[in-house]
């Protein structure tokens, strides 16, 4: 039901393409992340909660119609309904059914509960597009109330210390789940503009986050040490990072579980939060979609491929620009 071509993932049956990374007459967004949503389609299919995002980034003249999650839509005789991926506010997992068969595509998920996103749910199908971002058994995530805990206590460690604390995640999604489970009570948090004007976005789209204070020139230099001040991993080694001083800098990501890798970062220390599941939760999103058939995308697709055919699946690869945790 779906074939990869120049612009994508493509529909040929309802004449759509699903994230696709060349600008189309129709396409269908599993959530906002810039390798997923990509500017130029003429018609736009996304949660309502991704469409102010869509807009915020690729133009608020977007052409964009908006589902709610287990709501459907027929285009060109193909069902198409979005249901929750659980990897940032909004993030849809896309059913299309046609002729009896259903395929489904996960764009980005984990199955943790992060606190400000939909839950994943499983979705019956007879063929499965995960990502596998993290699919190798050493990618196995600690539960999230433990790496807040780590992560109040480096905050507390650096405000005795006299030092701000600056913590590098992405603007869309990250960021958010950041602000929701760190303990305010610590001291002010602060942000970089381009995870201010988002998260003012998805607060205006109705999820309930706490305000933000950008870091700007207005804000005298004294109230930075002692506070949490997030921002997105470009800003690092950059002259910006300046007035922050003194600062002890860490990552939230994934990645941090493989050694050396905060070094790489350009971080103290690094803390492993995932917006994608580990290898365990992989596993089990493929065996809850109850499909047969499983196609992989942007990860470590060969070696999971071959285990799940070596484990009575049929698995195979698909080339993609998806970057899994790399927005």
């Amino acid at each position: 039901m779906l074939t990869l071509n120049p612009n994508g993932l493509y529909c040929e049956a309802g004449d759509f393409y699903i994230d696709p990374w060349r600008g189309v007459s129709r396409a269908v967004i599993t959530h906002a992340h810039s390798d997923h949503a990509r500017f130029g389609s003429e018609r736009y299919l996304s949660h309502h909660l991704t469409t102010p995002v869509l807009k915020h980034r690729l133009g608020e003249n977007l052409s964009v119609q908006s589902l709610e999650y287990n709501e459907s839509t027929t285009i060109n005789g193909v069902m198409v309904s979005l249901h929750p991926a659980g990897h940032i506010p909004g993030s849809s997992q896309v059913r299309i059914e046609h002729r009896g068969e259903v395929w489904v595509v996960t764009g980005d998920y984990k199955l943790e509960h992060d606190g400000i996103s939909t839950p994943f749910e499983p979705v019956q199908c007879d063929t499965f597009i995960s990502e596998c971002t993290f699919g190798l058994p050493i990618y196995r995530w600690e539960a999230q109330q433990e790496v807040f805990r780590q992560i109040d206590s480096w905050w507390r460690e650096n405000k005795a210390a006299g030092r701000a604390s600056v913590l590098t995640c992405y603007s869309l999604g990250k960021a958010q789940r950041i602000l929701a489970n760190v303990n305010r009570d610590i001291g002010e948090v602060f942000a970089h503009g381009a995870i201010v004007y988002t998260t003012e976005v998805l607060r205006r789209a109705g999820l309930p986050l706490p305000s933000l204070t950008k870091v700007s020139r207005e804000i005298e230099r004294d109230r930075y040490p002692g506070s949490l001040i997030l921002v997105p991993p470009s800003v690092i080694g950059t002259s910006w990072m300046n007035r922050l001083e003194p600062a002890s800098v860490a990552t939230a990501s994934g990645w941090m579980l493989i050694r050396g890798m905060k070094k790489r970062r350009g971080g103290d220390r690094g803390f492993v939060l995932s917006d994608h599941a580990d290898f365990p939760g992989l596993l089990s999103a493929i065996k809850e979609s109850g499909a047969s058939r499983v196609l992989l995308t942007h990860g470590y697709t060969a070696p999971l491929a071959r285990y799940l055919n070596e484990t009575g699946y049929s698995a195979g690869e698909l080339k993609t620009e998806f970057l899994g945790e790399g927005e």
